[in-house]
């Protein structure tokens, strides 16, 4: 059996926040939790707390045992791009997009 949390809509770049969720796929979910600490990636607060919220569901809704839950997937899809303008010389605008993340973590009991 397995269980799952979403963070949606999370500020940060699909690209940055793929580079920590990388990291902890197919771990052990405790030691994904250290991998997460000892991080100084910004995003590896939210992806722990993604991870906290899946561990405790893992517990209070499906009864599964802390110790064998493992990361089973980790991914982060793109989110909607909220599109800002900064003027430039000459009467000129560039567009500046501020990208938003889905980040997803499945755990499962290992046997």
């Amino acid at each position: 059996m397995e269980t799952r949390a979403v963070a949606k809509y999370v500020r940060v770049s699909p690209r940055k926040a793929r580079l920590v969720v990388d990291l902890i796929r197919g771990r052990k979910a405790e030691e994904a939790l250290n991998i997460l600490a000892l991080n100084r990636k910004a995003v590896s607060r939210v992806v722990s707390k993604v991870l906290k919220s899946a561990i405790a569901n893992a517990e209070n809704n499906n009864n599964m045992d802390i110790d064998a839950l493992y990361v089973k997937k980790a991914f982060v899809d793109q989110g909607p791009v909220m599109k800002r303008i900064r003027p430039r010389a000459m009467g000129r605008a560039n567009v500046i997009r501020r990208r938003t993340s889905h980040i997803t973590i499945v755990l499962e009991e290992k046997s």
